[in-house]
Order: C-alpha cells, then sequence, then structure tokens
C-alpha cells in the first residue's frame, strides 16, 4: 500500500507541474542488491587487491627507489581521486550512472589484467636481483606498459568511485518509509562490504603476492574483478537507472556570469520578493529558500528592463538573468568548498598509511610472537582498517544514544563536530608515530637488529605492534571525519550533482595524495645538506621520519584552526537560518526522481 501511495504522489506532483505523468516505477530495492553488492564487494576486493601492495611491488620487482616509488605511488592514488570528479559530471550530466560504471568496471578489469602480466611474463620487469647484487631498474618499454596499466585503472576509478554508492541508493523507492530504511541499511552493507574487503586485500592477498607470487598474488584480483563484471551486467535489465538532467556547471557559470554583469546593481530591500522566482518544475532537485549570505550572487536575479522573460515564465537569457533556485545552489557550493579544503589537509595523516608506515614496518620486528611467520608490512595497515570497523558500531549503537539524551540532536554530534573530532585525533596519532619512530630508528642504531633490508637498511628489533597505537588512531579519525564528509556532502549538494559530491570528495583526497607526494620531494630535497641527515634517507635509520610527522602535526593544529573559523560560518541547505537543530526538526521530503527504468 505504502508503494502504491508512494507512485501515486508522484504521478500528483509531475502533473501538478503540468508535464504528462511518466511510467510507474519498478524499483526492486533488495531484490537487485545481490547484483550491487556483489559486484562492488569483488570490485573492492580486485582493485584494493591491486594497490595495496604497489609500493612494495615498485620497490622489489621494478627496483624503483623508495622515493620515487613513494612519489608515483602518491601521484597514482591522486590521479585516481582526482578523476572521479570528471566521471561524476559525465554520469551526472550526460550518461548516466549504470553506462558510467558498465565502461568503468570494464577498464578497471583490462588494467588489472595488464598488470597482472607485467608480472607473470619475465620480459615485462626487469630481471631478479639479490641482496648485495646491483639491482636493473625498467627499460622505457617495461614502464610504458606499467603506466598503461596504471592509466586503466584511473579511468577505471573515474567511473566506479562517484557513482557506485548512489547507484545502489537508487534502486530505493525514497518517497516510502520501507525504501528509506533500505537505503540506510545499503549504505550500512556498503561500508561493510569495503571494510571487509580491505581487510581481506591487506591479509590475504598482500600475503600470496609478498611471499608466494606476485603473479598469482596479482591475479587473485583480477580474477575477483572479472566476477564483478560479469555480477554487474546481470543484473542490467532490473536496475533503476537515473536519466541525467544536463550539466549542473552550465547553471553554475551562469549565475556567476550574470552576477558579474550585474555588480554595479543594488539589491532590493526585500530581496525575497523582488528576486526572479519562476516556478519550479524540476522532478529531480529540491525548492531552496532564499537565505541572507553571498548577497552579492543575488544580483543574478535581479530584473532588469533589459531582462525578457518569456510567456512560460523562464528567462529568455539566462547568462544575463538567473532564478533564486540557481543562485542558491551555488551558495551551497560556495559554503562547501571551505569545509572540504579542511579536508585535504585531514588526509595527509591519512596518506602516510600507505607509504612511510609501511617503510616503518619494513626496517621493524615483523615477527608474530616467538613464530617464524611475518607480517607482510603492506599489510600492518588492517590495524586502521579494524579500528574504523569496530569503531564505526560501537558509536552508533551505544554512544549516539547517550550523546542523544545530551545534546538533544538525533544524530548526537552534527556533522561538522564529527569532523572536527577527525582532525584533532589525526594531529595526536602523527604526534604518536614521530614518537614511535624515534624509538625504533634508536633499537636500530644503539641495539642488535635482525638483518637487512633489500635496499641494505638494518632491520629494528623494536616490534612493528609499537606502530598498531598510530594506525588506531588514524582509523577512528577517519571514521569520524571521512564518514561524516561523505554524509556530509550527499546530504549537502543538489540533488542533481549527487555523483559530483562523491567525486569532490575524492577530488579532495586527491589533492591530499598530490600534496604529500609534494612535500615528500620538497623535504628530501631541502634536508641532508651540509652534513646534516635527510629526514626521509632511503634508509629511515639514516633519516629523521619523525621530523617529517611532527611536520604534519603541526599543519594539521592549523588545519584545525581554520576549520572552527569555517564550521562557524556554515549554513545548511533547505533552511533559512541554517541551524542543524532545524534542519533536524524539518519534514523536507526529497523530490521524485526523474528516472528511466
Amino acid at each position: 500500500m505504502t508503494a502504491m501511495a508512494g507512485e501515486k504522489a508522484q504521478e500528483m506532483e509531475r502533473l501538478e507541474n503540468g508535464r504528462a505523468a511518466e511510467p510507474a516505477i519498478k524499483y526492486r530495492g533488495w531484490r537487485v542488491m545481490p547484483y550491487v553488492i556483489g559486484n562492488e564487494t569483488f570490485e573492492k576486493l580486485g582493485t584494493i587487491g591491486t594497490s595495496a601492495n604497489l609500493l612494495i611491488y615498485l620497490t622489489t620487482v621494478f627496483h624503483i627507489n623508495s622515493v620515487t616509488a613513494a612519489t608515483t605511488l602518491n601521484i597514482f592514488n591522486g590521479t585516481t581521486n582526482l578523476t572521479p570528479l570528471l566521471g561524476a559530471f559525465l554520469s551526472d550530466a550526460y550518461f548516466g550512472r549504470y553506462i558510467t560504471l558498465a565502461f568503468a568496471t570494464v577498464s578497471s578489469l583490462l588494467g588489472m589484467l595488464i598488470l597482472t602480466l607485467t608480472a607473470a611474463i619475465s620480459k615485462l620487469h626487469p630481471p631478479e636481483c639479490f641482496q648485495g647484487q646491483s639491482c636493473m631498474g625498467p627499460s622505457p618499454g617495461q614502464l610504458a606498459v606499467l603506466l598503461c596499466s596504471f592509466g586503466l585503472l584511473v579511468i577505471g576509478a573515474g567511473g566506479i568511485r562517484p557513482c557506485n554508492l548512489p547507484f545502489g541508493a537508487d534502486q530505493f523507492d525514497p518517497h516510502t518509509e520501507s525504501g528509506r530504511r533500505g537505503i540506510d541499511s545499503f549504505f550500512n552493507w556498503y561500508y561493510f562490504s569495503f571494510t571487509l574487503a580491505m581487510m581481506i586485500a591487506s591479509t590475504l592477498i598482500i600475503y600470496v603476492q609478498s611471499n608466494v607470487s606476485w603473479a598469482l598474488g596479482l591475479g587473485i584480483p583480477t580474477i575477483l574483478m572479472f566476477f564483478s563484471c560479469v555480477l554487474f551486467f546481470m543484473g542490467s535489465r532490473l536496475y533503476v537507472k537515473v536519466r541525467p538532467e544536463g550539466s549542473p556547471f552550465t547553471s553554475i557559470a551562469q549565475v556567476l556570469t550574470a552576477a558579474f554583469r550585474k555588480r554595479g546593481l543594488k539589491l532590493p530591500a526585500d530581496s525575497k520578493t523582488s528576486l526572479f522566482n519562476p516556478p519550479h518544475l524540476s522532478a529531480l532537485v529540491t525548492k531552496l529558500p532564499h537565505t541572507e549570505q553571498l548577497r552579492f550572487l543575488d544580483k543574478a536575479a535581479i530584473v532588469t528592463t533589459a531582462d525578457e522573460i518569456k510567456p512560460n515564465g523562464y528567462a529568455a537569457n539566462p547568462w544575463r538573468l538567473c532564478s533564486i533556485q540557481q543562485v542558491e545552489e551555488v551558495k551551497c557550493l560556495a559554503r562547501i568548498i571551505p569545509i572540504w579544503s579542511t579536508g585535504i589537509i585531514f588526509y595527509l595523516a591519512i596518506v602516510q598509511e600507505t607509504t612511510y608506515v609501511i617503510f616503518q614496518a619494513l626496517q621493524a620486528d615483523r615477527r608474530f610472537g616467538k613464530s617464524k611467520f611475518q607480517i607482510p608490512a603492506a599489510s600492518i595497515n588492517v590495524f586502521a582498517m579494524l579500528a574504523l570497523t569496530i569503531w564505526v558500531p560501537i558509536y552508533d549503537r551505544i554512544l549516539v544514544p547517550q550523546l542523544r539524551r545530551i545534546t538533544g540532536r538525533g544524530g548526537g554530534l552534527t556533522l561538522l563536530q564529527r569532523m572536527g573530532i577527525g582532525i584533532i585525533l589525526s594531529i595526536i596519532a602523527m604526534v604518536i608515530s614521530g614518537l614511535v619512530e624515534e624509538r625504533r630508528r634508536s633499537y636500530a642504531l644503539h641495539r642488535p637488529n635482525l638483518g637487512t633490508t633489500l635496499t641494505g637498511g638494518a632491520i629494528s628489533s623494536m616490534s612493528s605492534f609499537w606502530l598498531v597505537p598510530q594506525l588506531v588512531l588514524l582509523g577512528v579519525a577517519e571514521a569520524f571525519n571521512l564518514i561524516s564528509q561523505i554524509e556530509f556532502y550527499y546530504k549537502e549538494f543538489p540533488e542533481n550533482m549527487r555523483s559530483v559530491a562523491g567525486g569532490l570528495l575524492l577530488s579532495g583526497i586527491a589533492c591530499a595524495n598530490y600534496l604529500s607526494g609534494f612535500m615528500v620531494t620538497l623535504v628530501h630535497r631541502t634536508t641532508g645538506h651540509n652534513g646534516k641527515e635527510n629526514w626521509l634517507d632511503g634508509d629511515l635509520n639514516k633519516g629523521r621520519l619523525e621530523y617529517f610527522y611532527y611536520l604534519i602535526a603541526i599543519i594539521g593544529v592549523l588545519n584545525f584552526m581554520v576549520f572552527i573559523v569555517c564550521a562557524k560560518w556554515y549554513r545548511y541547505k533547505g533552511l533559512e537560518d541554517g541551524s542543524e537543530i532545524a534542519l533536524e526538526k524539518s519534514k523536507l521530503k526529497p523530490s521524485p526522481a526523474s528516472i528511466n527504468t
């Protein structure tokens, strides 16, 4: 009955907007989840299993030095997180999420297949070398094949990462209670499958790569990615496919252009009734009320004698006259950008999980107890994932009800408060990272060592489990900040830009990777002169990695101060006063989506 009522409400709204009724949408919800979640789980197992150990692969198989490998990996990770912004734009504006995902999934499979071949075929990688020997680097042809695989993986990530989460949510009816509960449950299953895939990739698959065979260790993710493709296309006839409404960036450009043209005009005293406000006919985007922030943009909606309005109530030239709705959508983006920028610096600390924490583990005692079994260096990151996985249900089920009684808010803490806590925890983690590195280095210099790495660095007798506290803190920090960012962008972006919202988050992570790579290069070139130690020496025992961690902590403190200012200035979408308490009490419901089945 509720589903029928939801469909009837959609039809009535379409008729009220002066449009013909569209065919009833067949939301299949959980019926298609085996295809959607199965596809995403295998995709994550494949892509994460391929990328999680790339640092070791580049240094041990392709014989690339540690600084170049870390910089290359930062660029690769940065690009794979930047291209989703382009993929999201193409998805929202032209192709839709289904076609974008289909193309990107095939691209990822091809990229992983080529990367596997670089390990399986001896002519596609440098010859093996042993300790004490001089290692030959890759030839131009070998590098070209490697970069080709990276390029296909980047294209795949550009389509998959911004679209997979909203595509899954598209399968539930947002206008019924059961559909909304289904969306919430889907998000939970999505994060569960994502973290599970990361843990398996960071343990079993990395173990096979490091101790059995790189060809087999890269071949397993490729096979899993093939299963992902099969599952995705098997459900094609059942999916709900959201139809794109055109480029949202055109509307943004129109507002900025119109506001600039009318910059010399004075705003009317009563902006709410005097500005251009034509009928709102979009079935996808929620009608936004006028707000007082960023009032200079309101000039784009001032009606002058030169502005012609068509009989249907719309502007003849949208580059000269824009609606209040268009202006408010631009205001939403303008308010989000400062918050987004603080996420870049936050993730600068998280990036170190995939680079220098692994190098620390390589030069530490990785034996599990008294056994001969050694934990693969790249698997040390599993502790951050475990912390995130365990913390989320503890926070959601135990702490939120207690905080709700204290704060009176449905979520216990606001999204911005949770982001701020994540930033604080990342700063503490970087300080602890520096202290632990001092201890590891002291053991290596003043106590008996356990041998040397392939690059000749002494392996400290300090247990690698001393790295666990900093990783646990980084995992909890990520749970607070990153998950809150995802929810924040999903709620605060206009509905026709939700794929772009995911792309913006990933572009922030990309910027953090690029910034980390730039910092690594800058520190490496500016330290170590005049007989002083290079902070990021290839042999950590000769460097001062702890100084690099302390530098990131100091940058984090400055970033937190900026975040406080941005958070106080921010106003929430959809309400004139912008307060989160008012937002929680509001009864705004999502508008029906313009959809093809």
